[in-house]
């Protein structure tokens, strides 16, 4: 059966939601809270599995060092231009009262863990890339690997890295934050 999403006229008919009446209907209380904003739609978050908890918590052992000169957000909304997602994680800059007001605009580096949801996860790299987000990792366990995406431009990141099991994961943005591949995933 075929989404009606995939039918041409009908797709040329939906209006996406802008990230205003995204949050204007938030505050309303009409979205769902497990929901964030991908090009205008809004889409379900998916639930965690017991990998993906298992692969944030050696995340954050690994990020915490940052967190006196950054801001570690974990699921936390960073404004897009036409985006709203809720990566894993996302290092900002600056501390965490200055996002009282207003989600961030960019982040230093976004990570996201994608246990089932490798395909959306891939098309938000555009999304980091159009918000110049220098460096994004998707981790992939089901593959054992590490995407890194650097040098973000409007049309994307010019420069994609996978990182196998036996190798080491050394930040582009953050040269002094590394991890064995191997120890992360195993």
């Amino acid at each position: 059966m075929s989404s009606l999403l995939d039918h041409p006229t009908l797709s040329k008919q939906i209006l996406p939601m802008t990230v205003e009446t995204y949050h204007a209907l938030g505050q309303m209380g009409l979205v769902e809270e497990r929901t964030e904003l991908i090009r205008g739609f809004v889409l379900p978050k998916m639930s965690k599995s017991p990998l993906h908890s298992l692969l944030i918590q050696r995340l954050l052992r690994l990020l915490r060092y940052l967190e006196a000169n950054f801001c570690i957000r974990q699921e936390h909304p960073l404004t897009c231009r036409d985006s709203e997602p809720e990566p894993d994680f996302s290092v900002v800059s600056g501390k965490d009262e200055d996002y009282a007001l207003t989600h961030p605009t960019r982040a230093e580096l976004v990570i996201e863990v994608c246990v089932t949801t490798l395909d959306r996860d891939r098309e938000k790299a555009e999304i980091y890339a159009e918000a110049g987000v220098p460096e994004y990792w998707l981790i992939n366990p089901e593959a054992g690997n590490v995407e890194v995406y650097s040098e973000p431009s409007p049309q994307g990141y010019a420069k994609r890295e996978v990182l196998g099991i036996e190798q080491q994961l050394t930040s582009v943005r953050f040269p002094d934050c590394t991890v064995a591949i191997r120890d992360l995933l195993s």
